[in-house]
């Protein structure tokens, strides 16, 4: 019989979807039963603990955990995160519930030994609750107690040679998508790029030290299939210098039903047969395309890169050449101010080794953010504190084009003394003589 009871709980596992409830119901009756005789290292019923007091919080409206203070392994000041229950005396499984994170390897590639083995590890000394993967990217470790961090943190990194993630004021686990492993649209290595650079600020990831959260994500392609535009404070989005490739018999292909747009892929409904126009042509957001006397024609000056007409017809269309990244800073959450997309830095960067270019922006960014922004402010709040302007300044990078948001609508331009070219100096500097008081 169950420990506590939980109808509100019970309300969440009766709809056509699975129910986490079901997955905690039924690791605390195997942890209950114990059938694989596991020397639990917390409490057996903690489990059991968790449903009752998330059946409480229910019932009352407020969450029954408190502010989760400062614990952490010895050396590290991220990767862990502390969990306190606010009534340990009827719920004293759960009065330590800490969470770990542990960082993903670039890709989230495993063998099926090296997941048992974390499950056997957390059994053990944890919950045997896991999330993967949250929104952070990392392997989530739910549920241990205090004394059992530094003995996990341990068999992590000796047995397993496994690192924690990052929490805190630091750079979060590097995030990224399965670039050139499996996908043809990826622009740039995003294994690569993420792998080396998670282990070259390994000193920022564990080490708290900024003003607040910094997140890395890498998309191999402007389909951003990590969400890096919307949720990264640095986002680096595969793109193309070049124009796109075009193969005119495969478009022709599709035009005339051969070919499947979208790759085949249908949500079940019938579109009926295909029609370029209207949906390629119209839908480019700046009309660069036109298909005339059977043929596709792009002016690739105009094109942004949204990759809509080569999701619809991926034999037909693929990325250019000449390939490479554009960098994107200031993406967030509503924490103090409202979300924010990631605004563009640098339009095009080629991914060569050793990423000494990608360093320099990233490195000049934080000497920036770690000097002017206030306690839990992220990248994207100083940028509107200070302007888009002042990071441009900080970071060396000349204005272009790409980075106007809303072109003509400021009819005032204000120019340094030192932007000024040297014939119209001269006429300052004479001006400003002749009309002295």
């Amino acid at each position: 019989m169950a420990k506590h009871q939980t109808p509100l709980l019970d309300q969440l596992e009766s709809g056509p979807w699975p129910s986490f409830v079901s997955d905690l119901k039924q690791e605390a009756e195997a942890r209950a039963k114990n059938e694989k005789n596991i020397e639990y290292q917390i409490p057996q019923d903690v489990v059991e603990d968790l449903l009752g007091v998330l059946e409480l919080s229910f019932k009352d409206g407020v969450t029954h955990w408190k502010h989760g203070g400062i614990v952490g392994v010895f050396g590290y000041g991220g990767g862990v995160i502390g969990r306190y229950c606010d009534q340990p005396q009827q719920f004293p499984g759960v009065a330590h519930f800490h969470t770990m994170r542990v960082a993903q390897p670039a890709g989230k590639f495993y063998t099926t030994k090296y997941l048992n083995d974390l499950c056997d590890l957390w059994e053990f000394r944890g919950s045997g609750l896991t999330n993967m993967h949250g929104s952070t990217g990392d392997i989530i470790f739910l549920g241990t107690t205090t004394p059992q961090l530094e003995e996990i943190f341990f068999e992590l990194t000796h047995t397993h040679n496994q690192d924690l993630g990052g929490s805190g004021s630091n750079l979060r686990t590097p995030s990224d998508c399965i670039g050139e492993a499996r996908c043809e649209y990826a622009c740039y290595d995003t294994q690569a790029l993420c792998h080396y650079l998670t282990n070259e600020y390994q000193d920022e990831l564990h080490r708290p030290a900024f003003p607040y959260k910094f997140k890395f994500k890498f998309d191999g392609c402007p389909n951003c299939c990590v969400a890096s535009i919307a949720r990264a404070d640095l986002s680096f989005v595969g793109t193309w210098k070049d124009d796109i490739q075009v193969d005119q018999d495969a478009v022709k292909a599709y035009v005339d039903g051969t070919y499947p747009p979208n790759a085949g892929a249908h949500s079940g409904r019938d579109w009926g047969a295909f029609d370029i126009k209207a949906e390629v042509i119209d839908r480019c957001p700046t009309g660069c395309m036109k298909y005339e006397n059977g043929k596709l024609e792009i002016d690739n000056r105009e094109c942004t890169r949204c990759m809509h007409c080569i999701n619809v017809m991926p034999r037909a269309l693929k990325p250019g050449k000449e390939k490479g990244l554009s960098i994107l800073a200031g993406a967030k959450a509503p924490i103090l101010d409202g979300a924010q997309m990631g605004s563009l830095l640098v339009p095009f960067i080629k991914v060569e080794e050793p990423y000494d270019e990608i360093k320099e922006v990233i490195e000049a960014v934080w000497d920036w953010w770690m000097e002017e922004g206030k306690n839990r402010e992220r990248l994207g709040e100083l940028m509107k504190r200070q302007g888009f302007q002042r990071l441009l300044e900080m970071t060396n990078i000349k204005p272009v084009a790409q980075h106007v948001k809303e072109p003509r609508t400021n009819p005032y331009i204000f120019w340094k003394e030192d932007e000024v070219p040297g014939g119209f100096e001269r006429d300052i500097k004479e001006y400003r003589k002749n009309h002295q008081r």
